[in-house]
């Protein structure tokens, strides 16, 4: 089901109903879409816009479900960070991800300095988990460490404290 309905008529009440369809096509399509995951309010409008709804009409449907509380950044925001976190990416990708969506980077600043004493012990956990709690003996086997946190999205601090404690560890 599209936004976009074909009008028989042009007479003013046609147009008036015709916007109405439209924003009740485009508010239930939005429905849809929150009801099987948070989105932020930048990724429902690109969906609206791909289901050739019109930008005025996706404005109002964003509006009304952010009045409502049915759409919230800051809800998504956390949803999306503690989903990542726990499927072991660090704060950098996780960040770069957020903005892609359109977030605030306010909101993106707050949800990560929630994890901020756990990101060490994350980058720990993913490297023990690929590489096991040995250390690297040789150079090139530490950089294929470091670039796999990196990948994840992990900082040089927290790549370092990886690497140092698995060092710790051995000794």
């Amino acid at each position: 089901m599209g936004c976009l309905t074909t009008l028989n008529s042009l007479s003013p009440r046609a147009e008036n109903a015709s916007d109405a369809e439209r924003y009740r096509q485009a508010y239930g399509a939005a429905l849809r879409l929150l009801v099987r995951r948070e989105h932020s309010a930048q990724e429902l409008r690109q969906k609206l816009k791909q289901r050739r709804c019109p930008a005025a009409v996706a404005d109002r449907v964003i509006a009304a479900l952010r009045d409502e509380g049915a759409l919230s950044d800051r809800r998504f925001v956390e949803i999306y960070v503690q989903g990542r976190f726990e499927r072991g990416f660090g704060p950098l990708r996780i960040a770069a991800e957020l903005r892609e969506r359109g977030v605030d980077p306010l909101l993106i600043d707050a949800a990560l300095d929630a994890y901020a004493q756990a990101w060490r012990a994350s980058a720990r956990r993913q490297r023990h988990r690929r590489f096991g709690a040995g250390v690297p003996a040789e150079f090139s086997d530490r950089i294929r460490q470091v670039r796999f946190l990196q990948r994840r999205g992990f900082n040089a601090d927290q790549i370092h404290a990886a690497l140092d404690d698995a060092v710790e560890a051995d000794i």
